[in-house]
């Protein structure tokens, strides 16, 4: 691409491939749009004096292209590239382009009794601060669940029987996030959070399923992202279903073509049970019939599919390896099943458990393994059958501490999608 004799191919390479600023910024920083420069014919020269007349959609191109960081320092640059880079077609545009990936992770530190939410580098490296929760426990059940580039996070209280539980949603690239209103005035119950995206209204909602007791009953809300408001639902059961193989804590699902899915308790079966965000409407999907595992099973989403991990300690500890089911036909219920083999001992690695996705090929396993001021995460990739270990460290903004546990680990896309 050329205007006005400027190489934009290599101005874009050289943004694209270098982290810290360059020579070129400052150029960009000088470049005039042509609203602004309408009057003036564009000239070239070599006098670097003379300002370049750069089409609109030149830069808007340009600016897609590039990580969301330098973006938000360019809004400083003029009206117009803060016009814009606020108009929600450039954000959409800079969605469909994104490939950065980054983590977000959440750790406990039990000597203040607060919980640190921070996000790292897919690669590794320091990590982050977003967001720091007081009055946090141990024993909370705490869940990250991401789409588009933000992240709902869930903290759920597991010793009471009122809800005191707190529901954030973030952009960690953008470092902006909001707490969700309490869905009900009496705060009874356990409420659980799970999040998902309606693409027929292009919208993010939030499902609040809420489990009061005697009578054992259900109460079901919405959040919406375009009313930040609550409406009460009165969603069936799907024939033959039952309310009680919800279990008392849900606040792990996936979202795949714009319905919610959460594991159900069973005794011999697992079922799934989906949420349509667009009809509002329950169904179920069968599980794999495997032998009935030690744990609970866990769904996750693998390269945009359901995953089911079904537990077996004792299978794992003595075979050193690890099943995923994965729904690679939704329409047809096809499920395809995935073998990890860990290179050690299980136990050595600190007991990994798959969490996230981080690409087509990669998933991420949560451990408990932390040494000084470095934490591991591993990954597994699919094509290679291989493990890769992820170093994080303590970064200027937030330093590791001997109280510090980390508990999770989610893989998001850099987006600018607002709150």
């Amino acid at each position: 691409m050329h205007v006005t004799g400027v190489d934009f191919s290599e101005i874009l390479s050289l943004l694209l491939n270098h982290q810290k600023p360059l020579p070129i910024f400052p150029f960009l920083l000088k470049m005039e749009t042509a609203e602004e420069n309408q009057q003036q014919q564009s000239t070239t020269t070599d006098d670097p004096s003379v300002k370049i007349s750069i089409p609109s959609e030149v830069i808007e191109d340009i600016l897609s292209r590039l990580p969301v960081k330098p973006i938000l320092r360019f809004r400083s640059v003029s009206k117009p590239w803060l016009s814009l880079i606020s108009n929600p077609s450039f954000t959409k545009l800079h969605f469909t382009r994104s490939t950065r990936t980054a983590l977000f992770i959440s750790a406990y530190d039990h000597s203040t009794r607060q919980q640190h939410l921070l996000s790292a580098p897919r690669d590794g490296g320091p990590v982050s601060h977003l967001l720091t929760i007081a009055d946090a426990s141990v024993h909370d059940i705490t869940e990250a669940q991401h789409l588009n580039g933000l992240v709902l996070f869930s903290s759920v209280k597991l010793f009471s029987a009122y809800n005191h539980d707190k529901a954030f949603l973030l952009n960690p690239s953008t470092h902006k996030f909001f707490k969700l209103p309490d869905p009900c005035i009496d705060r009874k119950g356990r409420v659980s959070y799970l999040f998902g995206f309606d693409e027929s209204r292009n919208e993010h909602k939030v499902l609040m399923i809420r489990q009061l007791r005697n009578p054992t009953t259900y109460e079901m809300r919405i959040f919406s992202m375009s009313t930040y408001s609550w409406r009460k639902i009165d969603a069936e059961p799907p024939v033959g279903f039952s309310w009680d193989r919800l279990g008392v804590y849900i606040n792990i699902s996936v979202c795949v073509n714009s319905v919610i899915h959460l594991m159900c308790r069973g005794d011999l079966s697992f079922p799934i049970l989906a949420f349509d965000l667009r009809t509002e409407m329950f169904s179920v999907i069968n599980t794999p019939q495997v032998s009935t595992p030690d744990e609970d099973p866990c769904i996750i989403k693998i390269n945009g599919c359901i995953g089911v991990v079904f537990f077996d300690y004792t299978r794992v500890m003595e075979n050193n390896e690890m099943h995923i089911w994965i729904l690679q036909d939704y329409e047809n219920h096809v499920w395809v099943r995935e073998t990890i083999a860990f290179t050690k001992p299980w136990a050595e690695l600190g007991y990994p458990f798959p969490r996230d996705s981080v690409n087509m090929d990669e998933i991420i396993f949560c451990s408990t393994k932390m040494s000084g001021n470095v934490t591991s995460l591993l990954v597994y990739n699919k094509i290679s059958r291989c493990f890769k270990s992820l170093q994080f460290t303590s970064g200027h903004q937030f330093p590791f501490s001997r109280a510090l546990r980390f508990s999770l680990a989610k893989c998001y896309v850099e987006s600018m999608v607002t709150l």
